[in-house]
């Protein structure tokens, strides 16, 4: 019983999968547009996140559409088709789920933020006002 699951919803996935990532790519929201030295902190500030996704995942898509709006250049590590990444995340994080931002701060810790929701406020609590 638990094949036909796996296997009713792998075939979910690969059959309305394309269609998310072509709704994601029409609806793609504008940037925030920031004077090039602000936008050049911002990015620098980016270069210490790491966002844990599955391409086809609806939550990751809400992460990566709230990304664009704020200009956000932040690694994506897809945890779904590599094995390192999943491994990584599960290590990391302790858990297989996504999305989930990866923080590292300047002396090297990292913190493990799960739940589009919290992702979201993160991101928005401290790069909208800048």
């Amino acid at each position: 019983m638990k094949f036909v699951i796996r296997t009713f919803f792998r075939t979910l996935r690969v059959v309305i999968g394309p269609f998310m990532l072509l709704w994601e790519f029409v609806r793609r929201p504008k940037g925030l547009v920031r004077p090039p030295a602000l936008q050049q902190q911002v990015d620098q500030a980016c270069r210490s996140l790491v966002l844990y996704q599955f391409r086809t995942c609806p939550f990751c898509i809400k992460v990566r559409q709230e990304m664009r709006r704020l200009s956000l250049d932040i690694e994506f590590r897809d945890a779904q088709e590599d094995p390192q990444n999943r491994a990584a995340l599960l290590q990391g994080g302790g858990q297989v789920m996504v999305p989930c931002l990866k923080i590292t701060d300047p002396s090297g810790s990292s913190e493990w933020l799960y739940e589009s929701g919290k992702v979201i406020a993160y991101l928005r609590g401290r790069f909208a006002a800048v």
